[in-house]
This record gives structure tokens, C-alpha cells and sequence, in this order.
């Protein structure tokens, strides 16, 4: 690729978080990745993140099966509890 997305989203499972946090993510910004989410299905939680010049921001963690507006989809609401559908219904 020549050009970096303007948004990327990880999922993270117990295997990959370590990497996903300190390789990934450090990789995105520096290729000039604009947002990136980090998705966690166990613990149900969605971390959302801006590229800053310095750093990442995390701009908003949200949890549970709230519905709520993300950057840099903001304009649409996203129902968490979508996320972790296939976990609930393996759960039972």
C-alpha cells in the first residue's frame, strides 16, 4: 500500500493484545493512520483512539451494550451490544 487508511480497528484476543497494542499501533501512527479502535470482546469494551502529532489520544472508552458515536464515524450510532452478539449467544 502507498497510502495509510484513515481508520483501522483491532480486535483483541488474549494472543494478540500485547501485539496489537506496542507493534500495531506504533506502526499505524507512524504510517499516519488517522483513528484507530481497539476492540476487546471479552472484556466488552471499545477503546477509541486519534492520531495526535505526539502520540495517540484516547478520546473515549465505552463498555457494555450502550449505543454510542465514535470518531470517525460520530455521525452514526453504533450499538455495542452488536459487537458482542456472536459472544452472547456462544455463552449460552
Amino acid at each position: 500500500m502507498t497510502l495509510a487508511p484513515d481508520w483501522v480497528c483491532e480486535v483483541l484476543s488474549p494472543s494478540t493484545s500485547v501485539v496489537d497494542r506496542t507493534r500495531k499501533l506504533p506502526l499505524y501512527h507512524r504510517e499516519g493512520v488517522a483513528h484507530a479502535w481497539l476492540v476487546d470482546p471479552l472484556a466488552r469494551t471499545l477503546e477509541v483512539f486519534r492520531r495526535e502529532p505526539s502520540g495517540w489520544l484516547l478520546t473515549a472508552t465505552h463498555a457494555g451494550v450502550e449505543t454510542v458515536r465514535a470518531e470517525p464515524f460520530d455521525a452514526v450510532p453504533l450499538g455495542l451490544g452488536t459487537l458482542w452478539l456472536g459472544q452472547v449467544q456462544a455463552e449460552r
